[in-house]
């Protein structure tokens, strides 16, 4: 073998030691008593187990070692249950540490040797835990002058710490991660907060390889987007929330490790909720330009075919869709075409599409409060709303009978002769479902209301439709 063949060899064997370092990570929590401990990473609200200590010796000291590369970021130490967090630390400036502290490794009982970037994280987390403690004693004592002298304290003091430690990975995450503020000379600043609130995040001191995966596997992202759409967005329209998830894409890029976290956080939060008014139109709009636009190579042949499946079937029960006319037969069961009876062919401006099963105990409930709504406009000159109900129900004989017993005087059809499929048409998949249709017949609403609050939302889209908002 020749000399440049041996240096060679010693060069990528080199390269190699510095991918997978040795390391040895030592925890003493005092008087634990689990048999092991796991090492872990955050990922959304879920934790992916990454290795395992057993008890020394000692019998409250656990060591993780071996050869390994470990990427820069956030971990975190894990009880024997798999769910118990005891503490987030820090791959940062050292891959050789030791740690030791009070049974759940409070940070102000955290000493570590061998990290210094861990050791300033515990010292910062145990000085805020400090001041939160006084700052409740001084609101119990109604001490405000106190109060407005700690505040600066801590201002002053995490101004200092964050500046001397601007190379501390856990005082970048802090500073990409935090939520911002408002200057006093905006006049809008609940939209301003909202449309910089990703400003710091983005800093492209975190854009590199290892900023992504500290950013990723860490618990800020996650609480950072479960504030942002469930906190600032909660009551925001479809639309709104839309332009928001683009300008966030927008953001993120070419980065597709980063957008599979955010879109995979997103999907499950918007489909099929029952709660949201317009949160359905968000998952069809996610759907539309991300997967079916081939921005998300993860997804698998088979997950997108059932979105798919499921998008062309939700859009077309969003609100501002054209309501399909439904014709079905009435409680006579009668097949002639005078027994057939259309949703869209009342004289009153909106249609009340009510699904309802005679065995369900909502609808029942539901039903006797709608009854009472109907009648009582009977008398006046404008009804109003006309209701449409459909006996969600495979018992024919059973919905006739309950309908007769309990005199609903509305449009009642039930029974298999229908036109068209009217689960599909309007996205039913469960009982009592509410669909109201304007003038037009285009869906307005397509969540279920309160019967008590029927009046103030057609009170309201009126409104709208005169003011010219239709």
């Amino acid at each position: 073998m020749t000399k440049r063949h041996i240096l060679l060899i010693v060069a990528v064997l080199a390269c190699l030691g510095a991918r997978a370092q040795r390391y040895s990570f030592t925890f003493a929590p005092e008087g634990r008593g689990d048999s092991v401990l796991y090492l872990a990473r955050h990922y959304r609200d879920r934790l992916i187990m990454l290795d395992t200590a057993r008890q020394g010796t000692r019998r409250h000291d656990y060591t993780f070692a071996g050869s390994r590369a470990w990427d820069e970021g956030v971990y975190v130490l894990v009880g024997q249950d798999g769910k118990e967090q005891i503490a987030d630390f820090l791959l940062g400036d050292s891959r050789r540490f030791t740690m030791t502290g009070d049974k759940s490794m409070g940070a102000a009982s955290v000493k570590v040797n061998g990290s210094e970037a861990n050791r300033q994280m515990f010292a910062y987390m145990a000085r805020l835990q400090q001041a939160r403690r006084q700052q409740d004693s001084l609101k119990g004592a109604g001490d405000s002058r106190a109060l407005d002298s700690l505040g600066a304290v801590m201002t002053a003091y995490e101004s200092r710490v964050r500046k001397e430690q601007a190379g501390n990975l856990f005082f970048r995450l802090l500073e990409a991660c935090d939520n911002g503020s408002v200057p006093d000379s905006v006049a809008d600043p609940a939209t301003h907060y909202r449309h910089h609130y990703w400003d710091a995040f983005f800093d492209p001191s975190l854009r590199s390889r290892a900023g992504r995966e500290a950013l990723l596997y860490s618990p800020h992202l996650y609480n950072k987007l479960n504030y942002f759409f469930f906190g600032l967005l909660y009551y925001a329209s479809a639309d709104t929330i839309c332009r928001d998830l683009d300008d966030l894409m927008g953001r993120i890029g070419d980065d597709t490790a980063m957008r599979r976290y955010v879109l995979q956080f997103i999907e499950p939060r918007y489909y099929r909720s029952t709660k949201n008014i317009g949160w359905d139109a968000v998952w069809c709009h996610m759907v539309e330009q991300y997967y079916q636009k081939g921005l998300c190579p993860w997804a698998k042949e088979s997950e997108l075919y059932v979105m798919n499946k499921n998008h062309s079937r939700i859009i077309q029960s969003l609100i501002g869709a054209h309501g399909q006319e439904l014709w079905m037969i009435d409680t006579t069961q009668i097949d002639a075409p005078e027994h057939w009876r259309s949703s869209h062919r009342s004289p009153e401006r909106y249609v009340v599409l009510w699904f309802w099963d005679p065995d369900c105990h909502h609808c029942q409930e539901h039903s006797a409060e709608l009854k009472l709504l109907y009648d009582s406009l009977q008398a006046a000159p404008d009804h109003r709303f006309e209701v449409y109900a459909v006996g969600y129900c495979h018992d024919v004989e059973r919905w006739r009978s309950y309908v007769r017993e309990h005199d609903f005087r509305w449009i009642n059809v039930g029974g298999s002769n229908v036109n068209i499929d009217y689960q599909e048409a309007y996205n039913v998949h469960s009982a009592p479902t509410m669909i109201i249709l304007d003038e037009h017949r285009d869906i307005i609403m397509n969540k279920m209301l309160p019967i008590r609050d029927l009046l103030p939302f057609l009170d309201k889209h009126e409104k709208k439709r005169q003011n010219g908002h239709h």
